[in-house]
């Protein structure tokens, strides 16, 4: 078995329509809880941790750490780069068409997935858990940026 990874990535982009006609405005998540739990598609025990999770210009950028070996290995080998989140939504307006804007946020928990309703919502960033330096083993949110595609 394989030991576990952490990884930078964006698990929400701002002012982008997913494929669902959601569009997430920038500052939707007005407070971010203490503790927010990392999921495999949304359901079960948590597979890791969120050890970072922050808003800026683009999105919501987390740093987090996958301690189930078979999920790490995936995540490693960039078979699942995908991010999605849970939330309830505590305020929306219709926008153009058949876009809901989502204005009010309330993060229940992040997820790995294998298919994002956000395609910009990604893992950009990986480096081995057990790496000396851990903590700074992954770039910062802005080198991660620099390597994101939507």
């Amino acid at each position: 078995m394989s030991a576990g990874v952490r990884f930078a990535g964006y698990a929400a982009i701002f002012d982008a329509i997913d494929r669902g006609g959601d569009v997430i405005r920038a500052g939707a998540f007005s407070g971010l809880p203490a503790a927010v739990p990392l999921l495999w598609q949304h359901r079960g025990a948590p597979v890791g941790a969120i050890e970072r999770i922050a808003s800026d210009a683009r999105g919501l950028q987390v740093v987090a750490r996958v301690d189930d070996p078979r999920l790490a290995a995936l995540v490693r080998s960039g078979a699942v780069s995908g991010l999605s989140i849970g939330y309830r939504t505590r305020a929306a307006r219709r926008g153009a068409g058949r876009v809901r804007e989502l204005t009010a946020l309330e993060l229940v928990e992040v997820s790995l997935v294998g298919f994002p309703m956000q395609p910009g919502a990604r893992v950009h960033r990986v480096a081995d858990a057990a790496r000396p330096g851990a903590p700074d083993a992954v770039p910062d949110f802005r080198a991660a940026a620099r390597g994101a595609k939507e």
